[in-house]
């Protein structure tokens, strides 16, 4: 979801991948047409408030790590409609994709700050500060990391007010389909925190209104 802020980051290059890890198991929450509810906290010196946020996936691939989907903020006070934006996602497994982004402005050291803050997290933490992870498992674990960039916005145009200049490090609970995330920019406010719960709404999610995606 677009996060306010005045500047945008370029992003950095690619991280590197370890190909000696098996794949992530598939996860029945985590496939297409599943959506997901639930708010942003977006913090500032004046204030705090929340933007009631819908998740649709829209594409998974567990084999390459890949998975991408849209999202919808529905009460953005500068905005007349609902934003929707288009993001992309990179899961850690170990084999696509490392705990470290090595892109868009983060250092390892905000990935470790960032990464800490999930306490499924915490197991993993002194072997991911050790080697990366490189010695880690990921194949049967409860919680899927990943991270979420957003690519384009859908329904309005880049002159809305908004960015979407960060990403979201994301925990994705296989128990219960909850995801918990928090957006990193650092031109904005920090730790702004993603919480979103599975919904039955049927298997194709919210009534989003009809948009093309390029």
């Amino acid at each position: 979801m677009p996060v306010r802020v005045a500047e945008t980051s370029a992003p950095s290059q690619v991280s590197g991948a370890n190909s000696g890890q098996t794949s992530l198991q598939a996860c029945t929450l985590l496939s297409v047409g599943q959506a997901f509810t639930g708010t942003q906290n977006v913090s500032s010196l004046q204030k705090e408030e929340a933007w009631r946020v819908n998740v649709r996936i829209q594409g998974c691939d567990l084999e390459h790590g890949y998975l991408c989907g849209t999202m919808e903020a529905l009460n953005v006070p500068m905005a007349d409609t609902p934003v929707v934006t288009f993001w992309e996602g990179e899961i850690v497994d170990m084999k696509n994709y490392t705990f470290y982004t090595g892109k868009w402005e983060a250092t390892p050291e905000d990935d470790i700050k960032h990464w800490t803050k999930f306490p499924s997290f915490a197991p993993l933490s002194s072997k991911v500060e050790a080697d990366g992870g490189k010695s880690l498992d990921l194949s049967n674990c409860q919680h899927i990391f990943m991270r979420w960039k957003e690519q384009y916005f859908v329904n309005v145009g880049t002159d809305c007010g908004l960015t979407i200049a960060g990403f979201y490090y994301v925990c994705f609970s296989c128990s219960d389909g909850s995801i918990n995330g928090f957006y990193y920019d650092p031109n904005s406010s920090p730790f702004q925190k993603l919480e979103l719960i599975s919904t039955n709404e049927g298997r194709s999610g919210f009534s989003f209104s009809s948009y093309e995606l390029q």
